[in-house]
């Protein structure tokens, strides 16, 4: 039995299992989440030990690596290339298409449906977190305090510093720069062979997450948010589809090697709901399967684990529809294109935390005319549309590392399949 197999069985039995469990209403039973969530929890933490070190220790080889400062620089030109472009084209496709789909939801100002649970209380929190200014952003960019960064989980900076760091050891002595470089390769290698551990044990993992999610939330959602979830889910479902031919077409990867390669990322993203969790299978698919240099991957993965957001603008624009329509506000074509647009940009700022993203809507839906209590109800209905806009986007990293490597040359031309 491969390992895909064993983790398709733990989900499935875990999501049946759960629903099983919720469906019962059994109070015995339901205490039976809070033994086996534990375990879940544990091996999502087993893969977030190891992401750090693992980001760090993966650019510095890769931009050391390299040559000749000209060759990082064209290389991260391509890279931001790329990501821009696949952000557009979500955009283009989202704003013609989903307030269509909003349309069929119908609007009645004297039958508004009660808050979800959790949306108050979600919107206050929100409301005492201030949205940053541009300037306060951006002086964040580079941390006064890397080991800070570090522990608080602050990526952007600590990507930025990371990469400051390696062209420092490009820049020094020969000694010095073979001593560090080897050091990171070891640190590099070390930490795979730890990652390998972890993903072995997938199979329980999984199985412990979806057990306990199906278990507390159960499977029936009705109205309005169904509607909500239902457009949010086969967005981002159909988004991630549409990646296969474009990878097929544009970086000339044979269909079934790019699935291959895809689904075990996609396994863990739907496990741990988190990109940056998923960085190790995404370094395993993109170089063993699509036999993708370590310079290509090593510099642009964990860029995109850290700042690509795929989903950015399909989601935005999908939340703020939704808002519009619970408190009666009509959004134009100009405010939906807004929206779009700055999921575009603002996305590659979204902070690295747990619906961080919610954090940069808070501005957008002022300029629009939109709420900010409105995001309380996104946050209080996220956890499964979470789970598919991170598929979406770890299959755009994969997806973006694959075009990359294909303009850089860097691409095996044979199969591994």
């Amino acid at each position: 039995m491969t390992s895909n197999t064993r983790v398709l069985l733990g989900l499935g039995s875990g999501l049946t299992l759960g629903a099983l469990v919720s469906w019962s209403g059994d109070p015995t039973l339901a205490k039976a989440t809070n033994v086996i969530a534990p375990i879940g929890t544990l091996w999502i933490n087993a893969i977030r030990m190891t992401v750090l070190p693992l980001v760090i220790s993966l650019l510095i080889t890769a931009v050391v690596s390299a040559t000749e400062t000209r060759s990082i620089g064209r290389l991260g030109g391509r890279t931001l290339l790329v990501f821009v472009t696949l952000l557009t084209g979500a955009a283009l496709l989202t704003v013609p298409i989903i307030p269509r789909i909003f349309s069929l939801l119908p609007r009645d100002p004297h039958n508004a449906p009660p808050l979800p649970v959790g949306a108050s209380e979600a919107a206050g929190q929100l409301a005492q977190s201030q949205p940053v200014s541009f300037g306060q952003w951006f002086t964040t960019l580079l941390p006064t305090n890397p080991f800070g960064a570090a522990a608080e989980g602050a990526m952007v900076p600590l990507i930025l510093f990371t990469i400051v760091f390696a062209l420092a050891i490009a820049a020094a002595p020969d000694e010095a720069r073979r001593t560090l470089l080897g050091f990171f390769r070891a640190v590099s290698d070390a930490m795979l062979v730890l990652v390998r551990w972890v993903i072995g044990l997938a199979p329980i993992g999984v199985f412990a997450l979806m057990f306990a999610l199906t278990a507390r939330t159960g499977i029936g959602i009705a109205g309005a948010i169904g509607f909500y979830v239902l457009l949010y889910v086969g967005a981002c479902l159909i988004g991630t589809l549409l990646l296969y031919p474009v990878v097929t077409i544009g970086a000339g990867i044979p269909l079934r090697q790019w699935a291959k390669a895809a689904l075990p990322v996609q396994m863990i993203a739907l496990s741990s709901s988190s990109s940056i969790a998923s960085l190790p299978a995404l370094v395993e698919s993109s170089e063993k399967i699509l036999g993708i240099e370590k310079r290509v991957s090593g510099f642009v993965l964990p860029l995109a684990v850290s700042t690509f957001k795929l989903s950015g603008p399909v989601v935005w624009v999908i939340g703020a529809l939704f808002v519009s329509w619970f408190y009666q506000i009509h959004l134009g074509l100009a405010q939906v294109s807004m929206i779009a647009v700055a999921g575009i940009f603002l996305s590659f700022g979204a902070p690295g935390v747990p619906r961080g993203a919610f954090l940069m809507l808070a501005p957008l839906f002022v300029a629009v005319g939109l709420p900010p209590e409105g995001i309380g109800i996104l946050i209080a209905v996220d956890a499964i549309p979470d789970l598919s806009s991170t598929i979406f986007n770890v299959t755009g990293d994969l997806a973006a590392v694959a075009l990359v490597a294909k303009s850089e040359g860097r691409l095996a031309s044979k199969a591994t399949v």
